[in-house]
């Protein structure tokens, strides 16, 4: 049974995993099918080290899990229930206010505090 706190750090592992947009990007991807280091990389136009670094992130999330294949190890999303969770997200349209100011000054999101498109 899932207590507050235990739900609490699920939330928390989801935010820090779809926070940077580079394991979004391989988020997306892995939800189309799982997918190889290496191809992740060619695909997102990536370093194959960076892709291996976002996927040890996300494995430590618990969100994907690696199974080896050969000398090839594949990636995919952990869960289906969390599939059909990412998709439902990724599902939601937003109504976003973009003459209000973002409240955080160190925000990296591309498009959200991006004051040169407003001026």
């Amino acid at each position: 049974m899932l207590t507050i706190a235990s739900r609490v750090d699920v939330m928390n592992r989801l935010g820090r995993a779809m926070a940077d947009p580079t394991r979004s990007r391989i988020l997306l991807s892995l939800l189309e099918q799982p997918g190889y280091p290496a191809k992740l990389a060619r695909d997102l136009d990536l370093t194959r080290t960076n892709v291996s670094n976002h996927l040890s992130c996300l494995r430590g999330c618990g969100i994907v899990v690696a199974e080896p294949e050969g000398r090839q190890t594949r990636y995919e999303i952990a869960d289906p229930h969390l599939t059909a969770a990412l998709v439902a997200l990724v599902d939601v349209t937003l109504a976003v206010d973009e003459s209000a100011p973002c409240l955080d000054p160190a925000c990296s999101v591309p498009g959200c505090c991006d004051t040169e498109a407003t001026a």
